[in-house]
């Protein structure tokens, strides 16, 4: 079992930068894939970023490579998503998850445990 919870979202400007945390609580976290998805009102979940248990394998929407990064500290149970140069459409509600095994994947049904989101607005 893995409790999530997601800090540091909120309002920017275009080009600025937010990091978010999430913080996990449970025995499983070091063993667990990471990942980070975002929705929109009316809108499905969408993918943004993952990474395997030992932070070596990562995976990045193409909407966000090269301006996202997803890192782990498995000694302090915390996963950030680092985003610069923002944009209007990357405003969304930001959630955490963790996988029930240790590899990075893509698709929101492989996630087991969600976080209850952060709010990122971009203002352009």
């Amino acid at each position: 079992q893995v409790q999530l919870v997601e800090s540091g979202g909120g309002l920017v400007q275009a080009g600025g930068s937010l990091r978010l945390s999430c913080a996990a609580s449970g025995r499983a976290f070091s063993s667990s894939g990471m990942g980070w998805f975002r929705q929109t009102p009316g809108n499905e979940r969408e993918f943004v970023a993952a990474i395997d248990w030992r932070g070596r394998d990562t995976i990045y929407a193409d909407s966000v490579k090269g301006r996202f990064t997803i890192s782990r500290d498995n000694a302090k149970n915390t996963v950030l998503l680092q985003m610069i140069g923002l944009k209007p459409e990357d405003t969304a509600v930001y959630y955490c998850a963790a996988r029930q095994y240790g590899n990075a994947r893509l698709h929101d049904d492989e996630y087991a445990y969600w976080g209850q989101g952060t709010q990122v607005t971009v203002s352009s």
